[in-house]
C-alpha cells in the first residue's frame, strides 16, 4: 500500500500520539521513522508531566515502562564550590501523579506500539528524503527511493526538521533560538538512588533544576532519577557556547566537576551520552503549524515551555499532537485538507492548558537572556548566604550588607538588581 489517509514523519511522543488517535478514528495512518526503533535516535532529560498523557492514555503509568514518580523538585544555584537550593517535596506514591522520570528508549517504543495497537503501521529505519509538494499543496514523502501519498502530512521529526524548510514552506532558524542540549545516563545501584536522593521507594523519585557552573554558557542543568540510572544535563544556547570557546562536552564536564553535582553522582558509571540541538520555545515562537496538506507538532513546530522550575518539551508534544489530530478528522469529515480545512489545529492547541501555560510564563524567555542570571547571581547568592550563616572573627553582617558588599564585588548595581528581580517577578512570580 503506498497511499495513505495520514503519513507521520516521526515516531517520537507527538508522531506516536498523532498515530494512535487517528487511527482509532478509522484512518489509514503510517508512521515513518528514521531510527532503527522508536527512541533510538530521541533525546530529552526524561522528564513527563502525566496529565496529558492520562487524558490520552488513561492510567498509562500502570503499563508504560516509566521510572519513578516525582515526589521533589528542587532549583539548585551553583556557586563556585557552594548551593543555594529552593526544595519542594510531597508524596507521589498514588495517583494523582503530576510526572514521572522515562527512558526514551524503552518510552517511546511503548507510545508506538499503542499506535500500531489501534491500526497504524510503524516503519522505523526509513528517512524521509523530502515532501512532494505538487500545485502548492503537500501530497506525501519521499523516503527511501519510495513515494509514499497522502490526504496529509503530519511532520513531528523533531527540532531539526528539514523537511518544510526543503520545500520552501519555513525560514532557516535564528541561532539565538536554539539551544544544544548534553546529556549522560549515570547507572547507579537503586538502592543507592533511592538513600542519596531522599526517597521513601524505588517508585519515588526527584528532579533537580541547576543554575550555574556551565563554563558561562547561559544555561542550566537537570539531574533525574530513574530506576537504577541518574539522567543528567546541560541546555545551554548555541550562540553563548560559541562564544565560550568551549566544545559541548567541555561545558558538561564542568558542570559535573562541581562539589554538589559530584557528591550526586559518585560511583555512578556513564552508560550513554547523547547531545541535540533544542528549540528555546516560547510563546513568541510559536508558528502557523498547518498549510495546505500538511501539519507540525511537537518540536518540529518550536513547541517548548520554559518556566524557570521545569522544561517541558514532551506534553507540549502530545498535546499539539492531540490538538492535530482533531483537526485533521475535522478535515477529513468535510474532505477539506487545504490550510482552510486545517485551520482548527490551531485553535484545538489555544485550548489546551499547554497553550495557556506557554501564554502564562511568555515573558520567562527575555529573561533568559540575562547572562547575570547564569554567571553572577548563583555564585552572588552563595556567597550572601555564606556571610549569613558563616561565624568569623570579624562583625556578623545584617542581609542587606551582605547582599551590598556581594553586588559591589561582582560590579552588579542597584539598578541592575532592581531591573533583574522585575524581570524575574514578571516572568515568573507576578
Amino acid at each position: 500500500m503506498d497511499e495513505f489517509d495520514v503519513v507521520i514523519v516521526g515516531a517520537g511522543p507527538a508522531g506516536a500520539t498523532a498515530a494512535y488517535l487517528l487511527a482509532q478514528a478509522g484512518l489509514t495512518v503510517v508512521v515513518i521513522e528514521r531510527g532503527q526503533e522508536p527512541g533510538s535516535k530521541n533525546v530529552s532529560g526524561g522528564l513527563i508531566y502525566a496529565q496529558i498523557y492520562d487524558e490520552i492514555f488513561p492510567k498509562f503509568w500502570e503499563d508504560a515502562p516509566v521510572e519513578r514518580a516525582i515526589a521533589g523538585h528542587s532549583v539548585v544555584f551553583l556557586g563556585d564550590t557552594a548551593v543555594t537550593s529552593l526544595d519542594y517535596r510531597t508524596e507521589a506514591t498514588a495517583p494523582p501523579y503530576n510526572a514521572f522520570s522515562v527512558l526514551r528508549a524503552k518510552f517511546d517504543p511503548w507510545l508506538a506500539a499503542q499506535a500500531e495497537e489501534a491500526g497504524a503501521m510503524v516503519m522505523p529505519g526509513f528517512t524521509v528524503d523530502e515532501l512532494i509538494v505538487e500545485d502548492g499543496r503537500v501530497c506525501g514523502v519521499k523516503a527511501g527511493g519510495d513515494e509514499l501519498r497522502a490526504k496529509i502530512v503530519v511532520i513531528a521529526e523533531g527540532t531539526r526538521s528539514q523537511l518544510l524548510k526543503q520545500a520552501g514552506l519555513r525560514e532557516n532558524y535564528a541561532p539565538k533560538d536554539v539551544s544544544i542540549g548534553i546529556k549522560e545516563v549515570i547507572q547507579l545501584p537503586e538502592q543507592t538512588i533511592t538513600d542519596r536522593f531522599q526517597c521513601l521507594t524505588a517508585d519515588e523519585g526527584a528532579a533537580y533544576t541547576l543554575v550555574g557552573h556551565t563554563a558561562g554558557a547561559e544555561g542550566g542543568g537537570f539531574i533525574y532519577t530513574n530506576r537504577d540510572t541518574l539522567s543528567l544535563g546541560v541546555v545551554v544556547k548555541i550562540d553563548s557556547v560559541y562564544k565560550s570557546k568551549k566544545q559541548p562536552h567541555q561545558i558538561l564536564d564542568e558542570f559535573k566537576s562541581h562539589p554538589f553535582v559530584q557528591r550526586l553522582i559518585h560511583g555512578g558509571e556513564v552508560v550513554e551520552y547523547s547531545a541535540q540541538s533544542v528549540h528555546r520555545g516560547g510563546f513568541h515562537l510559536i508558528p502557523q503549524m498547518y498549510g495546505d496538506g500538511y501539519v507540525v507538532a511537537g518540536s518540529a513546530a518550536r513547541l517548548l515551555l520554559n518556566n524557570v522550575m521545569t522544561l517541558r518539551g514532551m506534553d507540549v508534544a502530545v498535546a499539539s499532537a492531540a490538538a492535530a489530530a482533531k483537526a485533521i478528522i475535522d478535515a477529513n469529515e468535510k474532505d477539506d485538507f487545504s490550510a482552510a480545512g486545517l485551520a482548527s489545529y490551531q485553535e484545538h492547541f489555544k485550548a489546551t492548558s499547554v497553550y495557556k501555560d506557554m501564554e502564562t510564563f511568555k515573558d520567562v524567555y527575555p529573561l533568559l537572556e540575562n547572562k547575570r542570571l547564569f554567571n553572577t547571581y548563583p555564585e552572588m547568592v552563595c556567597q550572601v548566604m555564606e556571610d549569613m550563616f558563616a561565624v568569623q572573627a570579624q562583625p556578623g553582617k545584617k542581609g542587606y550588607r551582605a547582599l551590598r558588599d556581594r553586588m559591589k564585588e561582582h560590579d552588579v548595581s542597584l539598578w541592575d538588581l532592581a531591573k533583574d528581580i522585575y524581570q524575574i517577578g514578571k516572568g515568573v512570580a507576578i
